[in-house]
């Protein structure tokens, strides 16, 4: 038998598949020595009593290093483009992944959803599973190897499932389209994102759309706009859209608006959970769920860290949005921030990636948010010559706090947004220091 077995412990369901499975699945060759897997790694950190360790290539090192580190650790099975014990030997584990993923991905016979888009693909991914009850991976586990480790760990009698697509490297959504194979696909948005692999936005464009060969595709309206608005295109947002949300309210701790008659509201500011929110009602729609059930529990949702995040200190208002950052979703934040009533203080630390063009995305940013009448702090490589154009810079995190405490003062908002290698929610564990 190819397939080891499968059981339930403590409400969980396991999956077991043995050594001659994934070399055929994956088409390589096993060495003896190797057991039965329950679980997939690509850390050799994480390796342990039942794991498949996948040595990948890195940018920096190569997962064919650490083989015997995880073997060391307990991982009753390698994946490796090169000989050992325990070993399936592949030509290209990075290859030999995918079709790992795809197979694994073929024992679930219920929908799946696929999320892509330049932003707001956690979010959306986050409202769909949670609204339609689907199962979905953790955060913005995204590319191949979380992937293929969660459709190893998915129940058959799930009703559903939901994953997101990131890529930052072209051909990259080909192979998640490939492993993935899903039922429909949602896109979110479409803007400068990994500049640095895609070059333009023409680029960009056409490597997040191959997500629409899916069966069936839903498309944000903006996205669509910028696609030319061809015939055809399932559309969702607050505008013109074949999935048309009415009356919205942005507020500052929630988002309302109509769907259908049912009254929607989202706990969590910005266009952005709204959006995700009508997406989430649009799947259910196309899916055949109970859109009352839908709305129900996306009055519940809870968004992982760092995603239009309110923490109040002191009397001051912060709204974390900084776990990532491209010049489309600072916009986004920079227009919900210009329309909150009161004092407000935008934050804005670099957007990573951007490659030759980071410099220029970088000011029209600032001049975005100057036209919308707000006088930003900058920090980062530009926040120099962004600065020059109006507002303020700050060297560091901290003296960013000092600039802030200096200035602002109980009842004032504070948004923060800066990808998320720049650590900007560091400033909400300064605060109290100084």
């Amino acid at each position: 038998m190819l397939k080891g077995g499968e059981w339930v412990v403590q409400g969980v369901y396991v999956r077991e598949i043995t050594p001659k499975w994934v070399a055929e699945a994956t088409g390589g060759r096993l060495h003896p020595g190797g057991r039965p897997v329950f679980d997939l790694v690509w850390d050799s950190r994480e390796a342990g009593a039942g794991t498949l360790f996948v040595a990948l290539p890195g940018k920096r090192t190569h997962g064919r290093l650490f083989v015997e580190e995880a073997l060391a650790r307990g991982a009753h099975l390698i994946l490796s483009d090169q000989p050992g014990r325990a070993t399936v030997e592949v030509d290209r584990p990075e290859e030999a992944l995918i079709r790992l993923g795809s197979r694994l991905r073929a024992l679930f016979s219920g929908p799946v959803v696929a999320v892509g888009g330049s932003s707001g693909k956690t979010t959306t991914k986050e409202a769909i599973a949670q609204g339609l009850g689907l199962a979905a991976p953790p955060g913005n586990q995204n590319t191949a190897p979380p992937l293929a480790r969660f459709f190893l760990r998915l129940d058959p009698k799930a009703k559903g499932a939901v994953v997101e697509l990131g890529i930052d490297r072209i051909g990259e959504m080909a192979e998640l389209m490939e492993m993935t194979r899903p039922h429909l696909s949602v896109l979110t948005a479409l803007g400068e994102e990994h500049l640095e692999a895609f070059k333009d936005l023409k680029t960009v464009i056409r490597e997040e759309t191959v997500l629409l060969k899916a069966p069936s595709s839903l498309v944000y309206e903006g996205a669509a706009r910028l696609l030319g608005a061809p015939k055809g295109l399932t559309t969702y947002g607050f505008q013109e859209a074949s999935f048309l949300g009415r009356e919205l309210e942005l507020f500052p701790t929630k988002s309302r608006f109509r769907y259908l008659g049912l009254r929607v509201e989202i706990p969590y500011p910005g266009l952005g959970p709204a959006l995700a929110g009508l997406a989430a009602l649009a799947v259910g729609e196309l899916l055949g769920f109970d859109l009352e059930e839908v709305s129900a529990r996306l009055a519940g949702l809870r968004l992982p860290p760092g995603r239009m995040e309110r923490k109040e200190l002191a009397g001051v208002v912060f709204l974390n949005d900084a776990y990532n950052a491209n010049p489309l979703s600072v916009r986004a934040g920079l227009r919900w921030l210009s329309q909150q009533p009161g004092r407000k203080w935008a934050v804005l630390g670099e957007m990573r990636e951007l490659g030759p063009a980071a410099e220029r995305l970088h000011l029209e940013v600032a001049e975005e948010a100057l036209k919308l009448g707000l006088s930003p702090l900058f920090l980062g490589p530009f926040a120099r010559v962004q600065a020059r154009l109006g507002g303020a810079y700050a060297e560091s995190l901290e003296e960013a706090v000092a600039w802030l405490k200096a200035r602002v003062r109980p009842g004032d908002l504070v948004y923060l947004k800066a990808s998320r290698a720049v650590g900007l929610e560091r400033i909400l564990e300064l605060w109290d220091a100084f």
